[in-house]
């Protein structure tokens, strides 16, 4: 089988790495499809990869892995759609662009909210396989949870905190705690791992990075496997972005600030002046 992992954002590097690797197993044949502005972002050494849509032509493919939402319908092969996260209720979700022979979906929710639209649009099939960049939780942890202690030790620090909002203008949280994550910071007590999404503000990009280079504590995260920072983090610190769920399933606590989620299973916050108070009771 031919197989095209196509990435039109960096965070399907890490999405797609256990695809990658069942491939090799199989001895199937693979290459990587990146745009342009992924050319210095692509992590993977001496992996067969193109920005050529021509060259994705000439591979004549089998399947097309897509975690984003949109791929060229000329291309050769099944379009595939992964998914890119675990938040059903972010704007744009279960939309049916009518990109996609399949939807391989990440659990029961997803897989009965496609299967209505499949009844309804009769051009596309379902399958509930699970989610791939779960695959990573199982790896490395003793590793990571070894430099946690290390840096914990190092640092005076009790514990790790995560702070991960989401981009969206009208949801993210990074406007609203920049005091309130400086205020943490200068406790000393916690180490603050900031990871921000590809698509976040240049603006707010510049401020926490500045705050990390104040604060020997606090260290903003630039490179692509955030699972890393969920195994040894803490606590969790976000608003709307899909990342919550992820790290639930480690069943650790998350804070958030103006969720706008139905179904609200953490501590959600609506004054950011509350967010101390909230991680002190953590």
């Amino acid at each position: 089988m031919k197989v095209v992992l196509f990435c039109q954002n960096a965070y399907c590097f890490e999405i797609m790495r256990p695809i990658m690797a069942v491939l090799k197993e199989r001895n199937d044949t693979y290459t990587w499809f990146i745009t342009p502005k992924l050319a210095s972002l692509f992590p993977f050494n001496d992996e067969p990869v193109t920005q050529s849509i021509q060259e994705i032509i000439d591979f004549k493919s089998d399947a097309i892995l897509c975690p984003g939402n949109e791929v060229p319908h000329f291309l050769r092969g099944v379009k595939v759609q992964i998914f890119h996260g675990l938040a059903g209720e972010k704007k744009g979700h279960f939309r049916i662009r009518h990109y996609f022979d399949l939807y391989l979906t990440q659990g029961p929710y997803f897989t009965s909210r496609f299967n209505a639209f499949k009844e309804k649009h009769k051009n596309f099939e379902v399958v509930q396989t699970g989610w791939s960049k779960l695959d990573a939780y199982l790896l490395n942890k003793a590793t990571l949870l070894s430099e946690k202690k290390e840096l914990l030790a190092n640092l005076n620090a009790e514990k790790v905190i995560l702070y991960a909002p989401t981009f969206s203008p009208s949801l993210t949280s990074a406007a609203h705690l920049k005091n309130q994550i400086e205020t943490l910071a200068k406790q000393g007590k916690y180490v603050i791992n900031i990871k921000f999404h590809d698509l976040m503000a240049q603006e707010f990009i510049d401020f926490y990075k500045n705050l990390a280079e104040r604060y020997e504590n606090v260290f903003f995260k630039e490179d692509r496997n955030i699972v890393a920072q969920f195994i040894v983090a803490d606590l969790l610190i976000s608003d709307t972005s899909s990342v919550i769920y992820e790290f639930l399933l480690l069943d650790k606590p998350v804070i958030t600030l103006n969720n706008i989620s139905e179904n609200i299973r953490w501590d959600n916050i609506k004054d950011p002046d509350k967010l101390a108070e909230a991680v002190l009771q953590i």
